[in-house]
């Protein structure tokens, strides 16, 4: 669906420009499972001479023998399907056919072909090297493996290092394009967030005419729903252990969220955990957050909102969905749901904060949570050459008295060790029953203007 492309606009202009360069190109597009890439590669092959192949785990004989047929019809020489199923000599005889003419070759998620021969990058590389130097053939490399692009593709030991003349890592939506899934006030566009999350194709599941709750029931509770194993299926792609992960993921939805806590709750070696968490922070699965100026005492949390939600809320209910109790679950959720709004309510403002949807009176180069001692603060944005800072509350709750809140925002404010010249005061709400005159106050109404309007 065009739903799907919303906020694609840098990407597919990246892509035009490289191919309007009319050289050789190889460009990399990587990014997790469901979130797009090749409805973006799609969209940007439209109307252009191009090959496409999603890459298989069948056989490299059988991926070679779709391009040959491919690559013969494109051509229009019969005796590509004649020749052995060797790459390179595949390749060979197709750039000698196309010469100079502008042909894309997409071969999408790649990594299935690295997985069968992982001397395919070198014979990528050499590729690169030996055929397509005088040609206009822009190749595209697409992955959903986050950890094999990375390490096999973009790392500084890969063969293709140095080769690439471009890359795109390909991310979820914001709330702004959220609103085109769910057409709503404010308030429901902030729960749909919360619960499925920015990434394209889950967004795309929602059923409009459908409240939340029943979105919840029917897409991701009931047992034969894509999204109700998606989870699973994210880390079995992704992971050669995925119990493990799994595991460590669910500690941190219990807020089992500092190293240490995480540590006693999996009952792992230090050492191993270490290299889990580290693997998890690099496919963007958490977050490792440190409080601003300091080195050490950092938490884990999970990076995106539906797997957050899931491992909250469905994975210790799985039993009674294995047998169809969807509506008593739904009961168990209703009772702290509004809890984990709030939350979400907190990262989402951060996320909107980042992408300049909420513009400060100044522009931050830091926005993240603070948390020191005995003090907690929900956001602070803070700019290291203006010495401009704002700390920020943010409520998920209407008649707030945004009088006490600023008070005890200013006192907390003191505890916060960070050389400023000017700050500001920000309460994020529903709504107000006083506003403070010494901080900005955001109600729903201003929120909806940034985001509806």
């Amino acid at each position: 669906m065009l739903q799907q492309f919303i906020n694609r606009k840098y990407e597919l202009e990246f892509l035009n420009d490289k191919y309007n360069e009319n050289k050789r190109e190889l460009i990399i597009i990587y990014g997790r499972r469901r979130i797009g890439k090749t409805m973006l590669i799609k969209q940007f092959i439209e109307n252009k001479k191009y090959i496409y192949h999603l890459c298989t785990l069948d056989s490299m004989e059988d991926n070679i023998d779709s391009l040959k047929n491919q690559f013969s019809i494109i051509t229009g020489k019969g005796y590509f399907n004649d020749l052995k199923s060797n790459f390179y000599e595949v390749f060979k005889y197709f750039i000698r056919e196309i010469e100079s003419d502008k042909i894309i070759i997409v071969l999408d998620e790649f990594p299935n072909l690295i997985a069968l021969n992982h001397g395919i990058i070198s014979i990528m590389q050499k590729i690169f090297d030996e055929l397509m130097d005088t040609t206009r053939l822009y190749i595209i490399l697409s992955g959903s493996s986050i950890s094999m692009m990375e390490d096999e593709l973009l790392s500084y030991k890969s063969p293709l290092y140095g080769r690439r003349t471009g890359s795109l890592e390909i991310n979820g939506f914001n709330i702004n394009n959220i609103k085109y899934f769910y057409n709503s006030n404010i308030d429901d566009l902030i729960k749909i967030n919360a619960v499925f999350g920015n990434i394209p194709f889950y967004l795309s599941l929602i059923d409009k005419n459908k409240s939340i709750e029943e979105n919840i029931k029917h897409k991701i509770l009931k047992k034969g729903e894509i999204l109700y194993e998606e989870p699973k299926i994210l880390l079995k792609e992704e992971f050669k252990e995925p119990r493990i992960y799994e595991m460590i993921l669910r500690h941190i939805s219990l807020g089992h969220n500092t190293y240490g806590e995480i540590v006693n709750g999996t009952h792992m070696d230090r050492g191993n955990i270490s290299k889990y968490l580290e693997t998890l922070v690099s496919v963007k699965l958490i977050n490792y957050i440190l409080p601003l100026n300091q080195k050490r005492r950092g938490i884990y949390e999970i990076n995106d909102y539906f797997l957050n939600f899931y491992y909250n809320f469905v994975y210790p209910n799985l039993s009674d969905l294995e047998i169809n109790r969807v509506n008593d679950v739904m009961e168990i959720i209703s009772r702290d749901i509004n809890t984990y709004y709030g939350h979400a309510f907190e990262r989402i403002i951060i996320d909107m904060i980042r992408n300049n949807i909420i513009e400060l009176p100044f522009k931050p180069l830091y926005v993240n949570r603070f948390w020191h001692k005995e003090v907690e603060i929900d956001a602070i944005a803070a700019n290291d050459e203006t010495k401009e800072m704002a700390f920020i509350e943010c409520k998920f709750k209407d008649n707030i008295d945004g009088t006490r809140i600023f008070n005890d925002l200013k006192y907390k404010s003191l505890k916060v060790d960070y050389n400023r010249n000017k700050e500001y005061y920000i309460i994020i709400a529903k709504s107000f029953k006083t506003k403070s005159d010494g901080a900005i106050n955001i109600d729903f109404n201003a929120l909806k203007n940034l985001v509806i309007a």
